[in-house]
């Protein structure tokens, strides 16, 4: 009796959960709702001036730097500067044992006297032959005269033949006398343009000697600030040996690298007359940071433009001249050189994450009627601070999706929420 009761209360029990289930089923189902539109941020398409700058990596070098090497061999005997300090054009930096150099200037100054001494015995010894000249010439004269005169008588038998003949001996005596007096002459003229050539000779050795023994006393070439020494009190120096180095540091030199890209743009920019910022003597203010990210009170302009491309690193050095009153910059240092490179008139403005980059596209979601989005190719330019201006693809007035660009597709309706837009760099 108990097992039929169990078997029969199990048999209720199936059906009546066959039932259950079968009401379930038999119930219809509730239809699925569709999604809200995504909600992103949107902005405002901004038009206005802009004027565009360029930022470059810069170091800085003394105007001029003067590496200061002696003239001649010798050791130092003295160091007559503080490492360290401002120096003047000509002022004593390093001293070289003279004494070397003092003992060749006496001597050429002995050589000197000598020759000066030799050109006074040859020219009189010039004044002496002249005296025997004249006097052979005169000796001469009064030989031709005895000649003339007697030559007749003798033909005639009026005085002794032998008479004629000493006349005739003693015309070729003066003759001799004459040439070898001329001959002499002209070695004491020798001799004097040997001994003026000896003196000129003595006199560029006391001028070299006088040089040398100058340049024991090395001077700085420039006005500036004078580094450490190289060489020590004691050392062995010559004129290949760089003692120190001296920088004109007022005003300054500032190197920075442009690509071969902005250069030519910067040059077309100068060709039309819309900037002048690569020429020399530009009146566009060059901006320099220093490595503390403060920025330099003093405004440079531009030096000049170097003369090549570098073929290596595809980009060409422009120098810039900065005003440094107290030497505050020194060589070596690095910073970043800003300075405006054109202007854009009623350029478009977008902020940079609005802009989706695709395989060297540029895209933007711009929101258009019933809130359905547009994905528009655009081309874009310059950054200027937290914005991009667009060139083209892009109408003064649209709405463009700053915040969740990822959300949106090409046709698809958002809810738009506007944002605030990043401040341009001014």
């Amino acid at each position: 009796m108990i097992r039929w009761f169990r078997a029969a209360v199990a048999a209720v029990s199936i059906a009546a959960l066959a039932g259950c289930t079968g009401g379930e089923s038999a119930r219809p189902q509730a239809s699925a709702l569709p999604p809200p539109p995504p909600q992103v941020g949107v902005v405002k398409v901004i038009q206005q001036d802009v004027p565009i700058y360029g930022d470059w990596v810069a170091s800085t070098d003394g105007y001029v730097n003067a590496n200061i090497q002696p003239q001649v061999s010798g050791y130092l005997v003295r160091q007559d500067y503080k490492e360290g300090s401002l120096v003047h054009k000509d002022d004593v930096l390093f001293e070289i044992d003279p004494r070397p150099f003092q003992a060749a200037l006496d001597q050429a100054k002995g050589q000197l006297a000598q020759a000066k001494g030799q050109l006074a015995q040859a020219k009189g010894q010039l004044g002496q032959t002249k005296g025997q000249l004249g006097q052979a010439q005169a000796q001469l004269g009064l030989a031709n005269i005895n000649v003339k005169r007697d030559t007749p008588l003798a033909a005639a038998h009026a005085i002794p033949q032998s008479q004629l003949d000493n006349d005739v001996q003693s015309q070729a005596q003066a003759e001799a006398a004459v040439k070898t007096s001329e001959a002499s002459i002209q070695s004491s003229e020798a001799s004097i343009q040997s001994s003026e050539a000896s003196i000129q000779a003595a006199e560029a050795a006391v001028e070299t000697a006088q040089l040398n023994l100058g340049f024991t006393r090395v001077r700085s070439l420039i006005d500036g600030i004078a580094g450490i020494a190289s060489m020590q009190i004691g050392n062995l120096v010559g004129p290949t040996t760089v003692l120190t180095t001296v920088s004109s540091l007022d005003p300054i030199k500032v190197y920075f690298s442009i690509s071969e890209q902005e250069y030519l743009a910067l040059s077309a920019k100068m060709e039309t007359k819309g900037s002048d910022l690569l020429r020399s003597g530009s009146q566009i203010p060059l901006q320099f940071t220093l490595s503390t990210g403060a920025i330099y009170p003093h405004p440079g302009k531009i030096a000049f433009a170097d003369r090549q491309v570098d073929p290596q690193t595809g980009t060409i050095r422009i120098v810039g001249a900065f005003s440094n009153p107290g030497n505050i910059l020194r060589p070596g240092q690095f910073g970043r050189i800003r300075a405006m490179t054109g202007f854009r008139k009623d350029a478009l403005l977008v902020p940079q994450r609005a802009v989706i980059e695709l395989q060297g596209r540029y895209q933007l979601a711009v929101l258009g009627a019933g809130n359905k989005v547009e994905i528009r190719n655009v081309q874009v330019g310059e950054r200027v601070g937290g914005a991009w201006i667009i060139a083209s693809g892009l109408a003064p007035g649209d709405t463009v999706v700053a915040d969740g660009t990822m959300k949106v597709r090409d046709g698809s309706t958002v809810t738009p929420q506007p944002v605030a837009a990043n401040p341009q760099a001014k």
